[in-house]
């Protein structure tokens, strides 16, 4: 039986009980089946007994509840989505993107109000996230994204360009020219969160089987290696891992995620950096980097050192790639100097899902009763809540507003075939590798940064 501890800093330090549910033995027929036992699968399930308390709903777990991105992440509760208000402008209008992104920050107050109703301890923190801006060009860039959403209606109560002293408020990175703080976002454990909410589904009647492998998802029904399941309503939640479905192989990639997490700060360790409000933190390069001060008072931090492997693999061992997890550190160090002598106690990773228009998306025919959601390109904590609650009014038949967000019924086209998916992410995260150095070398904006998003079709 596999160590779940070894997860993540999330499933190391939880305390609760990881010995998986009993798998699926034999056929079963329910109302809904639910492929993926993570945030979006819990979320619709608890939902749907919201919705329809009549309904029999069983999850289908390969591994236990959060063993993907669910329990791995930078625990960042973020009310934004990757792909922005543009991306759903263009397919839509700004009005129909803007209905959208408003719910989307509301969520966090949701799962605020869900894990105080279900006493899920989980240290939701809502301090919101800084942007910080360590050379001149983030600056600038930062600068124009508070234009643009000004120019689309949205205020200082959700998001303000700081001035350095004002940043230095709230944390004491180097080489600071500013930032840019954004509200609605909280720090908490996502391993507490995905455990919690699989216990609470199952007090509501939700059956989950673990260890339980689906081999297929169709119209009426879902294969395993347990049994067929027969259900009219059948919702595939498994983001990266959807790789391993028949005829899904480039529906989304798995991009590759690493994480430390150092051992608990001293107190005047703690002064130096600041975090004391907990913001989750970041700075503004184009290659992703995220941290938070854990309620532990550890820093945990990640980012996208290799990026992607040839023909959507998923190979446990890049989770511990030595490299990547000292360019991490790197990384961290340069921020905050003072870690430089912290212990690093935990090392770990996984895979986020990234559809080929990078834009998330929630999907529900009614005739054949198949759903989906996801493609959060690693912004999924908030978002996967709002999916769960849209599909459950969907899978009911009911009308609410959520239903007539434009991110509803938005397909993307596969991606391209290998080589050409591999070059494609590969070549581009070098883009941006170096669009980043000469950006902090110069301080003058890169036009390869641009060209990055631009050969991603984003």
């Amino acid at each position: 039986m596999p160590d779940y501890s070894n997860l993540s800093l999330w499933m190391a330090t939880f305390e609760g009980d990881l010995t998986p549910r009993p798998p699926l033995d034999g056929d079963a027929s329910v109302d809904v089946a639910i492929v993926g036992g993570g945030f979006t699968g819990l979320w619709t399930a608890y939902y749907l007994t919201e919705r329809d308390p009549s309904l029999s709903i069983l999850v289908i777990e390969r591994e236990i509840c959060g063993f993907g991105a669910s329990g791995r992440n930078g625990g960042w509760a973020i009310g934004d989505l990757a792909a922005g208000l543009d991306a759903y402008a263009r397919r839509s209008s700004h009005e129909a993107a803007r209905r959208l992104m408003d719910p989307v920050r509301r969520r966090v107050d949701e799962i605020v109000r869900v894990t105080a109703t279900e006493a899920i301890d989980c240290g939701f923190t809502k301090g919101g996230v800084i942007r910080f801006a360590r050379s001149r060009a983030q600056a600038a860039r930062q600068a124009a994204k508070i234009e643009s959403h000004r120019a689309n209606g949205i205020g200082e109560d959700i998001i303000r360009l700081l001035e350095p002293e004002e940043v230095r408020r709230f944390a004491r990175p180097t080489d600071l020219h500013g930032g840019i703080f954004y509200a609605p976002c909280a720090a908490l454990d996502p391993a507490r969160l995905v455990r919690g909410l699989a216990e609470v589904v199952e007090r509501r009647g939700v059956r989950i089987v673990e260890q339980t492998a689906a081999t297929a998802i169709r119209d009426g029904g879902v294969t395993t290696a347990g049994g067929q399941v027969s259900a009219p309503v059948v919702i595939r939640a498994t983001e990266a891992y959807t790789r391993d479905l028949p005829g899904e192989r480039r529906t989304l990639v798995p991009l590759y995620s690493l994480m430390i997490a150092t051992e608990p700060l001293d107190d005047p360790t703690l002064a130096e950096i600041g975090l004391d409000t907990r913001p989750t933190f970041a700075d503004d390069r184009y290659a992703v980097i995220y941290g938070q001060r854990t309620a532990d008072n550890r820093i945990a931090f990640g980012g996208r050192a290799i990026p992607y492997l040839y023909g959507s693999r998923i190979n446990p061992a890049t989770e511990r790639d030595r490299r990547s997890h000292d360019l991490i550190r790197r990384a961290l160090v340069e921020i905050f100097p003072v870690l430089g002598d912290v212990a690093i106690t935990h090392e770990w990773g996984g895979v986020l899902a990234a559809p080929r228009n990078w834009i998330p998306a929630v999907r529900y025919d009614p005739p054949t009763g198949m759903g989906t959601a996801g493609g959060y390109v690693g912004d999924g904590v908030v978002p996967s809540c709002l999916a769960g609650r849209t599909l459950a009014d969907l899978i009911t038949g009911t009308e609410s507003e959520l239903t007539e967000l434009p991110w509803v019924g938005i397909e993307s086209r596969p991606w391209e075939p290998e080589p050409l998916r591999w070059l494609g992410i590969r070549g581009t995260r070098a883009v941006m590798g170096r669009a980043d150095r000469f950006e902090f070398g110069t301080g003058r904006s890169s036009r390869l940064g641009r060209l990055a998003y631009e050969l991603l079709g984003r």
